[in-house]
């Protein structure tokens, strides 16, 4: 790719304006006059974030950098949770909802500060008492429930690196976690809810600890009636480990630098890439940019559409609203069940006011009709944000017109697993551009550039880059020093995110897409090299390549090119078992739609497989350099 393989369309840009009462209050005012404040002295800026956290002890130094190695507030002391739940419960919040949730059928919880604190004192206690301890890793494979938040705070209280696992994955992907992790507890429940079937988790748990050495303990949310059986030379109930443990838990302290959490996100090779993320910054980046960047208020009810089991989950549904003391709203309910007004429904019985969501529920509400949110009073919304991948111009008209009644801002948010925090979108109260997620907040110094690193013209594509640290970067890849390195080196000296961008002649940036092997179906990351991994694994399959095809809901959806073993031929039935074999292998979320049987696959002369090639003839377009190619 060069520059000029794409841009941005003729037209004439397209604005909408916010009344101007949203910049007046917002926490961040004027875009331009905060970002210059920000490059005039980026020390000073982020020093002053940090001064809105607690800290046991002060940090001597805002951020040292040893080329591709940041350490932020150093020898500073802190706990996530601390600043989540106690300096709230100290300072006027005790009695205030943090969370609410909402079950499939209708169950309801509501749990205030102190109530919260209590439930995750009680949970660290008996996790301490079970052996977990500081730098421990633990693994939660769990539904969208409020014990899921809980076990992330009792972790993060005691000092145990949690490992949350996204509930939709299965067995072999669970398994990779827990052993790369090298997690010695699992926390999990008998069940999920979906659609209004129970999903069984704890089977899959108990095959994917076979072969996982580290494992000693499997707690278990019993939630279904009866309750099933517990093993007990292994296995514990999550209450029970809860019942006689006291309801205070001193904060562990933590340096800035010490790891607070593992996500895995797909690579291009196979094997899930463990981004380790440190208490400090995230915990800075995450406060900083859910109040500035989403506008949080004291009496905003919050919902990010999240599974805690993404980062968006980490940093939007759990830590970033509570270090602000929000009050969040979170749901097991999918958006189309019991029927396609559930979110609306929501939206109107809770007072739902800043709605943080993903293009792909964006675009299946189009799909069955305004006349769903029509039903529905709105009025209480007041900020309307995007997360996961770009937000096209026609999915950003709907949500601005139909949900938002032409009043709320979108804040089409980009940023990644690796980043921790948001990093470029169009702050409350400035212009918005349909199809552009914006510019860099202040804290952010991003650019698009050639494969050689020099800032494209505007109007050109290229590679979206951060040149600069922050503090939420990710602090390394677990157990792989070089995989890191890489973010850092592809392009010399600055952070490639492997995506591919617009530079409008206005500043604001277009994100197009990723540029690697991966696919993002969902607003979720599938490596190309885990799903084929899972389909070369079936008997009958000899070789594998998967695409992401163009799909209106979801974005993209998943197409596999599969070439047979001698003797095997291929049928509808096939089809059938190898879509099934993915499902069970990885997850939901990486099944492919099509497969097509082929007798060859592109390859490059050292067997690299073009899946650009494939691609490229899929969709139409030109096939490009083929010098590469084997044949």
């Amino acid at each position: 790719m060069t520059e000029q393989d794409f841009a941005v369309p003729l037209e004439a840009p397209k604005y909408y304006r916010p009344d101007p009462s949203y910049r007046e209050r917002s926490w961040i005012g004027d875009y331009q006059t905060a970002y210059q404040k920000f490059v005039s002295d980026p020390e000073a800026f982020w020093k002053a974030r940090a001064a809105e956290l607690d800290w046991f002890e002060p940090f001597d130094e805002v951020m040292q950098w040893d080329f591709p190695y940041a350490r932020w507030y150093l020898n500073g002391k802190i706990n996530i949770t601390y600043n989540c739940l106690d300096r709230h419960v100290k300072n006027g919040r005790a009695n205030k909802v943090a969370l609410f949730w909402r079950g499939e059928e209708g169950e309801e919880k509501a749990y205030t500060y102190s109530q919260l604190l209590r439930q995750v004192c009680r949970l660290a206690n008996g996790l301490k008492r079970i052996g977990v301890k500081k730098g421990d890793r633990v693994c939660i494979y769990m539904p969208v429930i409020p014990e899921q938040v809980v076990a992330m705070l009792a972790c993060a209280r005691i000092g145990a690196v949690h490992s949350v696992v996204f509930g939709g994955f299965g067995v072999n992907a669970l398994n990779q976690r827990i052993r790369d992790s090298g997690s010695r507890v699992v926390i999990t429940a008998d069940s999920s809810m979906r659609r209004g079937k129970a999903i069984q988790l704890k089977p899959i748990v108990e095959e994917a600890v076979v072969n996982a050495p580290s494992v000693e303990t499997i707690v278990v949310l019993r939630r279904d009636e009866p309750r099933v059986e517990l093993h007990s030379e292994m296995e514990v109930d999550f209450e029970e480990l809860m019942e006689n443990e006291p309801h205070t838990c001193e904060a562990e302290v933590m340096d800035a630098e010490d790891p607070l959490f593992l996500l895995y996100t797909s690579g291009t090779t196979g094997a899930p890439k463990g981004i380790v993320h440190a208490c400090g910054g995230y915990a800075v980046g995450t406060q900083y940019t859910t109040k500035y960047v989403l506008d949080v208020k004291e009496d905003d009810v919050y919902w990010c559409t999240a599974d805690p089991g993404w980062i968006t989950g980490h940093s939007y549904v759990v830590y970033g609203p509570l270090l602000n003391g929000a009050t969040v709203f979170f749901t097991e309910s999918t958006p189309d069940y019991p029927d396609a007004g559930i979110w609306w429904k929501l939206i109107r019985d809770y007072g739902i006011s800043v709605f943080y969501t993903a293009p792909t529920a964006i675009r299946m509400f189009m799909r069955v009709g305004e006349e769903w949110p029509a039903k529905y009073d709105l009025s209480s919304l007041r900020i309307l944000a995007s997360v996961g991948e770009p937000l096209n111009p026609e999915a950003f008209e709907w949500f601005y017109h139909h949900i938002g009644g032409c009043r709320c801002p979108i804040v089409d948010t980009w940023w990644q697993t690796e980043t921790g925090m948001h990093m470029i979108t169009t702050m409350v109260g400035e212009p918005m551009r349909p199809g552009f997620a914006g510019q860099p907040i202040p804290g952010v110094f991003a650019d698009v550039v050639d494969s050689d690193g020099n800032p494209v013209e505007p109007g050109n594509g290229g590679y979206l880059v951060i040149q600069q640290p922050w503090p939420s970067m990710l602090r390394g890849v677990y157990n792989n020093d070089e995989r890191y390195r890489q973010y850092w080196t592809t392009i010399d000296s600055v952070y490639t995110a492997t995506d591919l961008a617009v530079k409008g002649h206005d500043g604001n940036i277009m994100v197009i897409g990723r540029a690697d092997d991966l696919i993002i179906v969902a607003g979720h990351n599938i490596g190309t090299a885990e799903v084929e991994s899972a389909l070369v694994s079936h008997e009958a399959v000899a070789e594998a390549a998967v695409i992401g095809t163009p799909d209106p809901v979801k974005g993209n959806q998943i197409k596999a090119f599969v070439i047979l073993r001698n003797g095997q031929v291929g049928s509808d039935r096939l089809v059938s078992d190898l879509r099934y074999h993915v499902r069970m292998t990885v997850g939901p979320i990486a099944m492919p739609n099509e497969v097509e049987f082929v007798d060859s696959l592109p390859k490059t002369r050292s067997g690299k497989i073009m899946r650009r090639v494939l691609r490229a003839q899929e969709l139409g377009m030109d096939l490009g350099d083929l010098s590469t190619l084997e044949e």
